[in-house]
């Protein structure tokens, strides 16, 4: 379960109550913070491409494969917490959009909430890491180092942790504490061990390309598409959110 802090109404910053999130939950809003980031013209997102973006192959750690209702049921919970919006159709649309609004939930900046997003999706990383995945997060005055501060100083509890250094490892990695302090052990290395060159297989007996590649492509297509009807004029209103 993963623990999130949330300010609690009438009371300052630093009195803050703890809120429990699922990972489930944790996945899908930081899927939300960073599509609002990089494709803001298909945000917000409908429920199929939030859940191709759960499920995408690249720029995840884990990969999951979440069906519709369980990204529905993290929405419905994200929703009684505060942290989602749903966004109904206008003028006869459709389809319902969601989007996030942790940012006002949790009192971060963009660039706080931009990295605390990297996390959740990418796993325990280096500085270094952090740093070339969350480009354009630093703000006029804040650098990733210090965004990580900053999330790491958030009283009662934290948002992020500095994992100590491991045997074999040249410096230490950070990782979210939306789940309360992580295990070190519970993450994967970020940079794994050459496996050596892969044998050759007959052609009849290599293995046909994973669904998750599939899942990646096809919510590039979706993005695409959606893009596309807001330039030609055919989306739904949505300045009712």
């Amino acid at each position: 379960m993963c623990a999130a802090v949330v300010p609690v109404r009438g009371r300052s910053n630093r009195e803050t109550l703890t809120m429990v999130l699922s990972p489930e939950e944790a996945r899908v809003v930081a899927c939300l913070v960073e599509k609002e980031a990089t494709v803001p013209d298909s945000y917000p997102l409908t429920l199929n491409a939030l859940r191709l973006a759960c499920n995408q192959s690249t720029n995840r750690d884990p990969i999951v494969a979440y069906d519709d209702r369980t990204v529905e049921n993290a929405l419905m919970s994200l929703k009684s917490m505060g942290l989602v919006r749903f966004v109904h159709p206008s003028h006869g649309g459709r389809t319902i959009r969601y989007r996030h609004v942790a940012d006002e939930r949790w009192h971060l900046s963009t660039a706080e909430l931009g990295v605390l997003a990297v996390l959740v999706l990418r796993g325990a990383q280096t500085v270094g890491e952090v740093r070339s995945r969350a480009r354009g997060q630093e703000g006029e005055t804040a650098t990733v180092d210090e965004l990580l501060d900053t999330l790491a100083a958030r009283s009662p509890e934290p948002f992020a942790v500095r994992l100590e250094r491991r045997p074999g490892e040249r410096e230490g990695r950070w990782a979210h504490a939306l789940c309360g302090v992580p295990d070190p052990d519970s993450f994967h290395d970020a940079i794994r061990a050459d496996p050596g060159p892969v044998p050759r297989m007959p052609a009849d007996d290599r293995p046909t390309a994973p669904a998750t590649d599939l899942a990646r492509d096809v919510a590039e297509l979706w993005l695409r598409v959606e893009r596309l009807e807001r330039l030609l004029g055919l989306e739904e209103d949505l300045s009712s959110s």
